[in-house]
């Protein structure tokens, strides 16, 4: 079960309010009726006047109030899975995680930058599958292909420098792994964005876009960083204690090489972006995304959950309809069964 507006449960504490100012009124009342008189002389003086019907009348009222709050919150059930069709493209973005990507010549970082704008393109996103993938020294699976765009910002956000324990950058096994998330038979369209500052240690990355483009995958590469490049920060409790330093003891300086990454965009006939312009950023990607080919795909999900607030507003309703017939007389049957002594 679901709730849409938790935040309307704090109106239940109504409930011992008003049951506090009810007892409070009937205890002022017997007072004033003892100032009045004989408590038993008043009674006879209003035969007809029941103890047992203000009750009923506020536990009438405090259910549909009841009824009322648990609408405004509006539960929600559903557990069934259900099997959608869509027209879209597999996406699938490697972000690069090597402590390259902490320096901050680009605010806040490189890495919270690719957070950022890898997010930003999601959200523009209509109904393709979209898996993520982490690289440094070597590759590692985040998101498998899914349609679940909010757990893929959820692992998306968790990203950080120390979830590949090799250290350096790969971008060709970011490729090859990418090359993986795609059903190599489908003729759903392929697309990997690729988001890293250039740095790369190894060897054949244009060998494997070259690989990739044969299996029909074509690959976007953004540059974040610059070429002026920055120095790469060490934290403790995240707080800068030092800078990166080389075996000389010179502080490592990291800049951006826009020419790997237009090198690899260029095998797959796709293009590079730079990254420092989110906007620039998210007109070509979707410019990209607005010409490649759309394919119908099957997606299985769990069904929206359904909303459950009319039932509560009906019961509500009903009760508050029932206290307007509730007179506050004693009812003849109910005053045979004396119940509450009233005689």
């Amino acid at each position: 079960m679901e709730l849409d507006e938790s935040k309307y449960l704090y109106l239940l504490f109504l409930v011992p309010i008003l049951v506090l100012l009810f007892l409070y009124n009937q205890y002022w009342k017997r007072k004033k009726q003892r100032e009045f008189g004989d408590l038993d002389l008043v009674k006879k003086l209003s035969p007809e006047k029941s103890i047992f019907k203000p009750i009923l009348k506020l536990v009438v009222l405090l259910l549909a109030l009841v009824g009322i709050i648990l609408g405004l919150v509006n539960p929600k059930i559903g557990t069934k899975m259900e099997t959608v069709k869509r027209e879209g493209i597999d996406i699938v973005f490697a972000m690069d995680v090597s402590k390259s990507m902490l320096a901050e010549d680009v605010a806040p970082s490189r890495l919270e930058k690719s957070k950022q704008i890898v997010s930003q393109i999601i959200n523009q996103l209509g109904n393709d599958r979209i898996g993520i993938v982490a690289y440094a020294g070597s590759a590692f699976p985040v998101l498998p292909i899914t349609t679940d765009y909010s757990v893929a910002k959820m692992f998306l956000q968790s990203a950080n420098t120390d979830m590949v324990s090799s250290q350096g950058t790969s971008l060709d096994e970011a490729i090859k792994l990418s090359a993986t998330y795609f059903d190599e038979k489908s003729k759903t369209s392929k697309l990997l964005i690729m988001i890293s500052d250039g740095e790369d240690h190894s060897e054949g990355a244009e060998s494997a876009a070259e690989e990739a483009n044969k299996m029909g995958m074509k690959i976007i590469t953004i540059g974040v960083g610059t070429e002026k490049g920055g120095a790469i920060p060490l934290r403790r409790n995240g707080v800068v204690e030092s800078f990166k330093r080389d075996a000389n003891n010179e502080v490592v300086i990291t800049k951006l090489n826009k020419e790997g990454l237009t090198s690899i965009a260029k095998a797959t006939k796709g293009g590079y972006v730079d990254g420092n312009n989110t906007k620039a950023v998210l007109d070509y990607v979707k410019n990209a995304l607005d010409n490649i080919q759309k394919t119908e795909f099957e997606s299985t999900q769990m069904a929206d959950f359904q909303s459950q607030f009319q039932w509560f507003l009906g019961f509500a309703f009903a009760l508050l309809l029932l206290d307007v017939f509730l007179l506050e007389r004693k009812t003849k049957w109910v005053e045979k069964l004396n119940l509450f002594n009233e005689k």
